[in-house]
């Protein structure tokens, strides 16, 4: 029996085991796909927002500035690509203006740190690709960036680490309560956890209601996006927003840790994870985005995407026991990234209260080194190479990524199940061709090592298979 079993690992539930894994208890995590970050987590602004958004004594807020502040700290601590680049709202009217002054106002009392209004002259100045049209802009200089699903897999990887066991393709099919916590039907079978934490995004709703009577609706909303090649990376050194309206944060620009420019999102009810691009939706983002900045040049797209956020009718994270022993994390969209770590510290907190013993562990060890052989000096790449010639062998020609950095990923504790998930941990198939050239040496290398067939092996989630037959072959 497990102390505590989590469902869902995005980055609210790995933060959420990463804290767990601090105490003397046996925690579990059962996740419905075949690798962690494989929702919303991978697919978002990689924004680390400041606080000034959420509406003063919020979950939103509290949690916001406090898991802001955390994520330098542990993306530091855990290898993660993290920048602190700071943001830029944009006003374009008197109502824009006196919405900044607002936000302003919430961000002093949510406790943002450096907050000011500038004019459009000064915004330009740090800014200087900002249309002349910009009349004032509210800087953020706590704002940041980071690599979203690396973020994720860090925490759960830290979790697993210190004794946390992940189940992944284990969808849960029901919940009992019984006399020592809850019996929890799964698709690979039945688990028992004394406790249970409800952290399935989207599907949140749904397992809230295997445990209890209905409290709240989650309505599933989709930002679309454009991802830049590298030759756009230095359009703009900021995260720039527009005003917030009634359907988010709105289309931003930014850079992102790995070097691109990223656009969006658009907001959009759909039904379910329904990730589809429509070109409708693109439009508007590219029409939005060139209000703000009128010479990002979208003929450089190498990818589009999107991403399908949790949104409950509350207005509000929803941070609360349900029923007896279970816990619901539930409607976390933006600032969900950000805020997450604060989200672990705080589901920990109330499973205390509701009468978990939380003892600290003595040998909980939280540290992650990677390595990233385009980053090294020539003389250390010599010598590793050296050492290790699989280090050597270049795999992905776009991000330079060796076949050490794939083994290594191969190796680690919470190993890729597919193409996409080396790229999620080695970067390979992130640059302009997409996986084009390094995508067949990937899939000889995870059949290689997992010893499983090429056949096998999926492009993401279960089911996106790459290869249907052999069509060419020798005489047998």
């Amino acid at each position: 029996m497990y102390d505590v079993l989590i469902i869902g690992c995005g980055i609210v539930g790995a933060a959420t085991a990463f804290e767990l894994s601090k105490y003397q208890l046996r925690v579990g995590i059962v996740e419905r796909e075949n690798d962690v970050a494989n929702g919303t987590t991978k697919a978002n602004s990689a924004i680390i927002h400041a606080g000034y958004d959420p509406v003063p004594g919020s979950l939103m807020a509290r949690l916001n500035v406090r898991g802001s502040a955390l994520a330098r700290e542990l993306c530091a601590q855990l290898d993660v690509p993290y920048l602190a680049c700071g943001s830029l709202v944009l006003g374009f009217s008197p109502e824009d203006n006196a919405h900044l002054e607002e936000l302003y106002r919430r961000g002093v009392q949510n406790g943002v740190p450096g907050l000011a209004l500038l004019t459009g002259d000064q915004a330009r100045d740090l800014e200087p690709n900002l249309s002349p049209a910009v009349t004032a802009a509210l800087h953020a200089p706590s704002a940041a960036i980071c690599s979203p699903w690396e973020y994720c897999l860090a925490l759960a990887e830290t979790a697993v680490r210190n004794g946390a066991q992940l189940h992944l393709e284990t969808a849960v099919t029901g919940l009992t309560p019984a006399e020592d916590g809850w019996r929890v039907e799964t698709s690979r079978g039945v688990l028992e956890a004394r406790y249970v934490v409800n952290a399935a995004g989207l599907d949140t709703q749904a397992v809230h209601e295997m445990a209890a009577p209905p409290a709240f609706t989650i309505h599933p909303s989709r930002g679309q996006y454009f991802l830049l090649d590298k030759s756009e990376g230095g359009r703009v050194g900021r995260v720039i927003f527009q005003c917030p309206n009634e359907n988010g944060k709105g289309v931003l620009v930014a850079p992102t840790v790995h070097g691109n420019l990223i656009v969006g999102p658009n907001a959009e009810p759909v039904e379910g994870d329904d990730t589809a691009t429509t070109s409708s939706g693109l439009a508007f983002v590219r029409e939005t985005a060139l209000r703000s900045v009128p010479s990002v040049e979208f003929r450089t797209s190498i990818r589009n995407f999107a991403g399908v956020r949790a949104v409950a009718d509350t207005g509000d994270f929803i941070i609360q026991e349900a029923a007896p022993h279970f816990l619901d994390l539930a409607g976390i969209c933006s600032p969900g990234l950000s805020a997450a770590p604060a989200i672990g510290e705080y589901a920990v907190e109330l499973l205390g209260q509701a009468g978990l013993a939380l003892e600290r562990k003595a040998d909980f060890t939280a540290s992650r080194k990677r390595v990233r052989f385009r980053e090294l000096p020539p003389e250390e790449k010599a010598k590793l190479a050296a050492e290790h010639p699989a280090y050597g062998r270049v795999i992905c020609r776009c991000e330079t990524v060796t076949e050490g950095e794939i083994l290594d990923a191969l190796a680690s504790p919470i190993p890729p199940r597919s193409v996409d998930g080396v790229k999620r941990r080695a970067g390979a198939g992130l640059g302009r061709c997409q996986g084009g050239f390094c995508g067949p040496r990937v899939v000889e290398l995870l059949a290689r090592e997992q010893k499983r067939s090429p056949g096998d092996i999926p492009q993401d989630k279960a089911g996106s298979w790459l290869l249907a037959c052999e069509t060419k072959g020798g005489a047998r």
